[in-house]
């Protein structure tokens, strides 16, 4: 099993933290490791020479014949072995060694087959040694700390700014096109921008002149929406003084489809202008359910598994169903089916199912799978008009063997007293 780290420690303040300890501790530990080398070297240095300046004290009284300096003697109690070979060998040696739980720095040198030493106190430079440890160990977590605080801080306004780009991009992509990052850096030619700021200042250019263009587009549908109204409006009303016979049958169909395709056209103009305002009511779902599919004039099986009330535009929600209904009699087979189940409505077909690109990033205008008749404009309006008042609606594919389409719309069930 794979251990996987928690997800906090991905951030780019625990990375940024992470790497900070890191440098701190290296650079503490060398300047402490050359620190304690120098210190210590300078140390023993200083030791050494006076215990060889005694040495050769005791060597002068020796020769002389004099009483030799307290702590120096002919083969010592406490000379080290090592120290008393060297001596004894004909050499001048200096060593550290502990006696009698003191620390001494010896020196012996060979006199007449023995050694002559003598020693000096060690243990208050092997104190000082410790004490500058103690003290590099000490200022390096503070300075660690201190660095680790200061470092934190600056990454974390860093980070803050970069989360405030990220849920913009965000809401931008939710479909909030007025959504700005604002960054005070972009709006001040005299400061100096870093990458964060040009990175916001991108974004809100981006923004903004995505916002243009849909603006554009959506006031270029609602006019030509508008314009093709009046005419086709005439036209329909001139189609039904023509003589009966097919050819009139033909032009009055394809009247309505431009008629119908007008009107769709301002619904959606609408709905992306965000100047819809929903009217709520408590309804029965059930029982507008059985409505809805009465209206399409559609052999639809209604199920109510369980009844339930929600407040909600009934006009709105009437025309979501009833695009569903026809989407399903339109390019799926029969049997259809709404079943209501509390809260949730879905809408089945035992067609092929829905396209792929339809499952996983919902309708798309003027655009139908295999061929299909039709503009791509139901299903849009139906997401469209469920966002309206508040409904959640999800396309998939029937999970059972007998195949076909669903549609799940999912509203919020009122409380009733």
């Amino acid at each position: 099993m794979r251990l996987r780290l928690p997800s906090w420690t991905a951030t780019l303040t625990w990375k940024s933290a992470c790497f900070i300890v890191l440098m701190c501790c290296s650079l503490a530990a060398a300047l402490g490791v050359l620190v304690h080398v120098e210190v210590t070297r300078q140390t023993v240095a200083t030791a050494r020479e006076k215990a060889l300046g005694k040495l050769n004290d005791a060597s002068r009284a020796y020769e002389a014949g004099e009483v030799l300096p307290p702590e120096s003697g002919l083969d010592p109690a406490g000379l080290p072995d090592r120290l008393r070979e060297l001596a004894l060998s004909g050499q001048r040696a200096t060593l550290v060694a502990e006696y009698e739980g003191r620390q001494l720095m010896w020196a012996a040198a060979p006199a007449d087959g023995k050694a002559l030493a003598t020693a000096v106190d060690y243990g208050q430079s092997d104190r000082t040694i410790t004490g500058l440890d103690n003290a590099i160990i000490g200022s390096s977590v503070l300075a660690i700390g201190g660095t680790l605080l200061v470092g934190a801080f600056a990454v974390t306004r860093v980070t803050r700014r970069l989360h405030q780009t990220a849920t913009v991009a965000r809401r931008i992509t939710q479909g909030d096109l007025d959504a700005r990052v604002g960054d005070p850096r972009t709006k001040d030619p005299s400061r100096h921008q870093d990458e964060v700021a040009t990175v916001a200042a991108a974004l809100d250019t981006m923004a903004g002149s995505l916002q243009t263009k849909l603006q554009r587009e959506q006031r270029f549908t609602a006019d030509v929406a508008h314009e093709l109204r009046t005419p086709l409006t005439g036209l329909q009303a001139a189609s039904e003084l023509l003589p009966q016979g097919r050819a009139t049958e033909l032009v009055q169909e394809r009247v309505r489809t431009m008629r119908q395709l007008t009107e769709d056209l301002l619904e959606i103009s609408r709905l992306d202008s965000g100047s819809e305002v929903v009217e709520s009511d408590l309804h029965q779902l059930g029982r507008l359910a059985r409505r809805v599919v009465r209206a399409s004039g559609t052999d639809t099986e209604v199920v109510v598994a369980r009844d339930a009330h929600v407040e909600t535009d009934r006009r709105r929600l009437e025309r979501v169903l009833g695009n569903l209904v026809v989407n399903a009699h339109k390019h799926g087979r029969t049997p259809v089916v709404v079943t209501v189940d509390g809260p949730v409505v879905t809408v089945r077909d035992h067609g092929d199912g829905y396209p792929e690109y339809l499952v996983s990033h919902g309708p798309q205008r003027f655009r139908t799978g295999g061929g299909s008749k039709g503009h791509g404009l139901g299903l849009t309006i139906a997401v469209g008009q469920a966002e309206v008042i508040g409904a959640d609606l999800v396309f998939r594919q029937a999970a059972d063997a007998g195949g076909g389409a669903e549609a799940v719309l999912t509203l919020v069930e009122a409380r009733l007293p």
